[in-house]
């Protein structure tokens, strides 16, 4: 038996477009999934010029905002790792938590690797929506993030602000796993 211990930390990221490293990571918004209270959030100088209008339009950041008072990705990577880090004990496991995280865990994993050279998080992550799926029984359409708060009625909402909607993802994850009985 270990003193290994799961820590679940739900991450968020607002980015200028669908895939990293010809679009930038704009914003990184985390929590601990269990003590949102206990979060992490920074905004991030953008690697390239490119955008995709829609991606911007959705979260009212500014490129060229950010190009003045965002973090360079190398320091806002190792103070989200250093933030981690204070989450865990040495042979606890960060495990990644995401709406729809495929997305977000792509930027972050990527980040992590061309600055830092490493992912603390390794190489998944936990997808709510496959967790819901499977909590439920749905169909992949009912995992729309609409669908399952009509379902659980979290008392949180989205917003496409990094932080506020890794905290909302955090509620959604811990109402899921209240119903699925004994999955997590």
């Amino acid at each position: 038996m270990t003193d290994c211990r799961e820590i679940f930390v739900s991450v968020d990221v607002e980015t200028s477009g669908p895939i990293p490293g010809e679009y930038s990571l704009l914003s990184i918004g985390a929590c601990s999934v269990f003590d949102p209270d206990n979060g992490f959030t920074c905004e991030i100088k953008p690697i390239t010029d490119k955008f995709a209008p829609k991606a911007l339009e959705v979260t009212g950041i500014s490129v060229k905002d950010l190009k003045n008072r965002g973090l360079d990705p190398e320091t806002a990577m190792k103070a989200f790792a250093e933030w981690l880090s204070r989450l865990a004990k040495p042979n606890d496991i960060i495990v990644f938590v995401g709406f729809n995280a495929p997305f977000d865990w792509s930027f972050i994993n990527y980040y992590f690797h061309r600055f830092l050279g490493k992912n603390p998080f390794g190489f998944t992550a936990l997808d709510i929506k496959a967790l819901y799926m499977g909590a439920t029984g749905c169909s992949w359409r009912d995992t729309r993030s609409s669908k399952i708060a009509a379902h659980l009625k979290p008392t949180l909402s989205g917003t496409h602000d990094a932080l506020e909607d890794a905290r909302y993802q955090a509620e959604i994850f811990r109402l899921v796993s209240s119903i699925s009985h004994g999955v997590i």
